[in-house]
């Protein structure tokens, strides 16, 4: 029973991230040793898993799709979207940098607990994390489109921005924003969605099914990568959480768009620059602590 509860708050906490534009569940999931087994997981919702449900072999089903480890990682995140995960976007409106400071230390410190994962650090390897570095900065500088409620296109909203929120360093929030949907599904929709707003229900039912297809589908490749190329699908990933610290650095200055428009230094060291360097530090000592307990906890 513990260990489903703490399933459920690394789940919870994935959603938090999740909802953070810049910040990547995924990444969650891989610091606190829990990404491998969510895409193993996922990747077992096929044709068997099916036909093993039409045939009313429930504990198969189960065994098969390590389903409560699954309702365990996704209920904690589905909590946290309508919780938790609020009262983060609060924080993120009244006190950004604070926020941002916390969340660029977790990622920093990412970066060198992810990166000591690979075995050996040959050219392809430093090759690829320069690639997934270079794609994730990329990504900062690609300009917004505009909202569309068009049901197809939140289909693919779902797809696509599913896999930025399972794929460590790819921020899903993000790239919905560039796609011009972030406020349109992420706030709008689960705001009025609570109210049961119609439409509004409408449009995160056809987000959520896409984001199921998006989801089932690239598990099956991020799986087929690790089992085959773990060196090297980790060293892509490493480069992905490097290059996304560009997004989340706390000194910035966004557009009304939410895309960056500057990059800056602490001008003052006044107490609210002060409290952001040490939530900083604190967000580089969570995710030290996360390792010291996952390694002792294997012992």
């Amino acid at each position: 029973m513990y260990n489903y509860l703490l399933l459920f708050w690394k789940g919870m906490a994935m959603g938090i991230a999740n909802v953070i534009p810049g910040v990547s569940g995924g990444t969650i999931a891989l610091i606190t040793n829990i990404y491998e087994d969510l895409i193993r997981s996922l990747k077992c919702f096929n044709l068997r898993a099916l036909k093993l449900i039409l045939s009313g072999q429930i504990k198969e089903f189960v065994k098969y799709t390590n389903f409560f480890f699954l309702s365990s990682v996704l209920g904690g995140s589905i909590v946290s979207l309508f919780s938790i995960a609020k009262l983060f976007e609060y924080l993120l409106v009244k006190y950004p940098t604070p926020v941002w400071s916390f969340f660029f230390g977790l990622i920093l410190a990412s970066v060198y607990y992810v990166g000591l994962r690979i075995k050996k650090w040959k050219p392809a390897i430093i090759l690829l994390f320069i690639l997934g570095a270079s794609i994730a900065i990329s990504i900062s500088f690609i300009s917004e489109a505009s909202p569309n409620d068009n049901l197809l296109y939140v289909f693919i909203c779902g797809a696509i921005g599913i896999i930025g929120m399972i794929l460590p360093g790819l921020s899903g929030s993000f790239i919905l924003i560039l796609m011009g949907n972030y406020k349109l599904l992420m706030v709008d929709a689960v705001s009025k969605s609570l109210e049961l707003n119609i439409e509004s229900l409408i449009l995160l039912l056809v987000f959520l099914i896409g984001s199921i297809a998006g989801l089932v589908g690239f598990s099956n490749i991020i799986s087929w990568l690790f089992t085959k190329f773990k060196d090297q699908l980790l060293a892509l990933l490493t480069g992905f959480i490097l290059g996304s610290l560009l997004i989340i650095w706390p000194w910035k200055e966004k557009a009304e768009n939410g895309l960056i428009e500057s990059w800056n230094l602490p001008q003052n060291l006044d107490s609210l620059t002060i409290i952001s360097i040490l939530l900083l530090i604190l967000g580089v000592l969570s995710v030290s602590l996360i390792e010291y307990y996952s390694k002792n906890s294997i012992k």
